[in-house]
């Protein structure tokens, strides 16, 4: 199992750190639960991601755009 960090997953995604943290949130500014957050783990302060669960997340992702 590898084990991201924020500034590995935004460079993975070709995102912004920013962008990486809220994706990772599991509830909107409005406080309504969103649909797929990024998977993470949290440690404290910090959140650490599993590389397999984002390239599933990215697929999912993927798939799901295609079908609409």
């Amino acid at each position: 199992m590898e084990i991201l960090t924020v500034k590995e997953v935004a460079s993975l995604l070709r995102v912004s750190i920013w962008h990486v943290y809220e994706l990772a949130k599991q509830r909107t500014k409005s406080g309504d639960v969103r649909e797929n957050p990024l998977p993470c783990v949290r440690l404290g302060k910090a959140i650490r991601f599993n590389k397999a669960a984002v390239e599933e997340w990215i697929e999912t992702l993927s798939n799901a755009g295609g079908k609409e």
